[in-house]
């Protein structure tokens, strides 16, 4: 009786400690937590915006009165921008860029709709109008905002992702979506060949160690009956070959039957259009007569440690080899008989050490090198380098350097007028060589850093040197908290012999038409606000 006792006790006691165990608490405990915190966002709706405000003062200008609004091109181009020894340009501007994902949780996140806007403007330039870049003087109230995507995205399996629309077009392996700009900036090609938007239709599979993207882009339609359209083709891969390096490779098409027409403006696109002045590309000098041009990018491209985290080395580079032809018809015949060749490439290499605890104690160079034609088309053949310059404006963008005067840098609103505006250097090819040392002084903080820039033409112009000249520039960045900062920077450019030449072989002068006069040399300072919101 007693051992049934002490049984029937044990008994109770263990299964009502067992029976309590299972009770959630009322107060504490992880079982709590996991109630009432929510593991992941419920939005269908989400809003991001990226928002720009910088005061400016330089020395380059466009002389053009009624280029009030955006400026786009090669400095000293047919853009009318020039340089001056005793006129400044001081101006505030500001831009925000918002975007609107939309995923329903009807199609369980395999449906996204993104679209993003653009509006930009000049403090005090114009009010109650219409158009773009403009829409900032008493009262406002402008009709300014301009269309950068809409598309959607449609996922048939977790790693396939279909786009359908108005989408970004870089030449980047990665998924301009789901990948941080700075990454797109230095992968595949560097947005030096194709860095814009384009209407089209993209796949793109990701795998744990590969990526693949192939692609259509309509880059103009013209008449919707006739065969006058403008249209490219692409393909690219990459994939991880150890944990640190990547190897990958593409092949891109752009089949042109316009002529010339559609385009930018007045300015049109193509390979004989005003557009490959104002851009810095190389102008076919067909004159009126039709054309139909095919051009090939065959490349491949490598990365070492990317992201500068998995050791203290990083490396990356890319070879891309442009081919093809470009077909006339004289006037008064039936056939497209003479024949243009075009054969081209580019090369870049980019390394450097990161000497600190942070991603910003970093020294690092940058090489460029783009073929030259001696001669225009003398010989019937082209062997520099074509870019999405000359169809956009601007459509290739090597923006990721450090330099700010040669060659063209991020920070910019309405006004985009490097000395090198597309890395064809308007035929001519170029070797330039940037490098910059930065430091965390407060780490993640305050952040100095100090740069430079050198090229070399890789033709000689007639009355000229191959000189280009050495830009120096720094800057100091804070932080004042996750993707919000002010930054303060400079840069001066003194210009080589390059510039005591007003050749005109490739289209627009190189001097801006100061025939035997070196123009002055560029020097800018801005002020900026910057905040990514999300």
């Amino acid at each position: 009786m007693l051992l049934r006792s002490y049984l029937s006790l044990f008994l109770v006691l263990f299964l009502g400690h067992s029976l309590l165990a299972q009770d959630p608490p009322s107060t504490t405990g992880a079982r709590y937590f996991d109630l009432n915190i929510p593991k992941k966002s419920n939005k269908e709706l989400q809003f991001f915006a990226f928002f720009i405000n910088q005061g400016v003062g330089s020395n380059f200008y466009p002389t053009n009165e009624f280029l009030r609004g955006q400026v786009v091109g090669r400095l000293f181009g047919r853009n009318t921008t020039t340089t001056s020894d005793t006129a400044r340009a001081l101006y505030v501007e500001q831009r925000i860029i918002p975007f609107f994902v939309y995923t329903p949780r009807i199609f369980n996140g395999k449906a996204t709709l993104r679209a993003s806007f653009e509006i930009d403007w000049t403090w005090g330039d114009v009010a109650y109008g219409t158009g773009g870049n403009l829409g900032a003087a008493i009262s406002a109230d402008q009709v300014n905002i301009q269309t950068q995507n809409v598309q959607v995205e449609y996922r048939p399996t977790d790693n396939i992702f279909i786009n359908l629309g108005l989408m970004r077009m870089f030449d980047s392996p990665y998924d301009p979506y789901r990948t941080a700009f700075d990454k797109l900036m230095n992968t595949g090609y560097r947005l030096a060949y194709f860095g814009t938007d384009a209407a089209g239709l993209s796949i793109l599979k990701v795998t744990d160690f590969s990526r693949y993207k192939l692609s259509w882009y309509k880059f103009y339609e013209n008449d919707i009956y006739r065969d006058d359209d403008v249209d490219m083709f692409e393909f690219m891969t990459d994939f991880h070959v150890t944990n640190k390096w990547t190897w990958g490779g593409s092949i891109q098409y752009v089949r042109d039957r316009a002529n010339g027409k559609g385009g930018v403006s007045i300015l049109g696109q193509g390979l004989n259009s005003l557009l490959a002045e104002y851009n810095g590309t190389f102008k076919f000098r067909f004159g009126n007569n039709p054309y139909k041009a095919d051009i090939v990018w065959l490349g491949t491209y490598f990365n070492r440690n990317v992201d500068f985290i998995l050791d203290r080395w990083f490396l990356s580079g890319f070879f891309n080899y442009n081919l093809g032809s470009a077909r006339v018809r004289p006037m008064g015949s039936d056939s497209y008989d003479n024949r243009t060749t075009i054969a081209g490439f580019g090369a870049n290499l980019r390394g450097g050490y990161r000497y600190g605890q942070t991603v910003d104690d970093i020294i690092k160079f940058d090489f460029l090198y783009t073929t030259g034609d001696e001669n225009g088309l003398n010989d019937n053949r082209f062997s520099g380098v074509m870019t999405g310059n000359t169809w956009g404006s601007p459509a290739g963008i090597f923006i990721s350097t450090g330099s700010y005067l040669l060659l063209p840098h991020p920070n910019v609103v309405n006004r985009f007028t490097p000395v090198v505006a597309d890395i064809s250097n308007m035929g001519y090819g170029i070797s330039a060589l940037t490098y910059n040392i930065s430091k965390g002084l407060i780490p993640h903080k305050l952040i100095g850093r100090v740069g430079g820039a050198v090229a070399y033409s890789n033709t000689t112009p007639i009355g000229g040197g191959r000189y280009m000249g050495t830009e120096f520039n720094g800057a100091v960045i804070y932080n004042l908290g996750p993707f919000m900062s002010i930054e303060l920077h400079g840069a001066v450019m003194p210009l080589g012999d390059f510039f005591d030449s007003a050749d005109e072989r490739y289209g627009s002068p190189i001097n801006g038409g100061n025939f035997g006069e070196r123009p002055t040399s560029p020097w800018t300072g801005f002020a900026l606000f910057k905040w990514l919101m999300f």
